[in-house]
């Protein structure tokens, strides 16, 4: 594997970069390329067929950047690929698998919460995988409007808009005793500190983005294949620009990168 080379990441638009946040965080000397499909996002209230075809869609224009594994930093995408390892011939990450491991790491009684997109609950994969490990007390829940709150700045704990809605989702999970939740979805973890107000400091959120950087890690030291590069990151989205700069600043917690691509995703593949 030739280290120097990027590692690709993709979302249906911008709730990816909690996950490239992490993993930036993680590897510092990695070389990145982002690509947020923010002109056609959302994907989770999209069938799979369209789902899979703007997956495949991301994939490939990453490769054109010539980048050494493919992270799908989407939820919605993940549910869908779950068993996929590689793609194209290179190594494939999805969201699932390291959420799942971490929740079954971090529950002390067995029951454990699962959020996400409508689609991302509809597909069950993070319920599958954890019955396939022995889990049975599973609580899940769709929370749809979680994303709009966060793109439109709304995740203060003290807002009654975001603990209304937080509680209108979550006090099915809360009711279950469940000690663990899995945030499904790459905007949610914004919203930690109101989730965690509302469940009382009692249970250990699960960060998708955390799980997933670190299993990269592993993986890329695992090959020899890691934090050799320069630390460079190049941002492409599908729609206009100024929309990403004031979400990045939400999502990163920092200021938004101000060099960013546009492109048409379909001419581009």
């Amino acid at each position: 594997m030739d280290n120097t080379k990027p590692i690709g990441v993709f979302d249906s638009g911008l709730g990816g970069l909690t996950v490239y946040k992490e993993m930036k965080k993680l590897m510092p000397s990695e070389n990145f390329v982002y690509f947020g499909d923010t002109g056609r996002v959302p994907y989770g209230n999209r069938s799979n067929e369209t789902i899979s075809k703007y997956a495949l869609q991301d994939e490939k224009f990453l490769l054109s950047h010539d980048v050494k594994l493919i992270v799908a930093a989407c939820g919605t995408v993940s549910s869908l690929c779950v068993e996929e390892k590689s793609v194209f011939g290179i190594p494939f990450f999805n969201m699932i698998a390291p959420a799942v491991n971490m929740a079954l790491e971090l529950s002390k009684n067995g029951k454990i919460g699962i959020t996400g997109t409508a689609a991302t609950i509809r597909n069950g994969a993070h319920k599958k995988m954890l019955q396939d490990k022995g889990c049975v007390d599973i609580y899940e829940t769709a929370c749809p409007l979680f994303v709009p709150l966060v793109e439109e700045g709304l995740f203060d704990k003290d807002d009654p808009v975001v603990s209304g809605i937080i509680a209108r989702y979550l006090q099915p999970i809360k009711d279950a005793g469940c000690d663990t939740v899995i945030l499904g979805c790459t905007h949610y973890p914004v919203l930690s500190g109101a989730i965690n107000d509302f469940f009382e400091g009692k249970v250990q959120l699960v960060n998708p983005g955390v799980a997933l950087a670190r299993a990269v890690k592993d993986y890329l030291n695992g090959c020899g294949g890691g934090n050799m590069g320069g630390g460079k990151t190049e941002f492409f989205v599908s729609d206009r620009p100024d929309c990403f700069v004031k979400q990045a600043g939400i999502l990163l917690g920092e200021e938004a990168p101000c060099d960013i691509t546009q492109i048409d995703i379909e001419k581009q593949v």
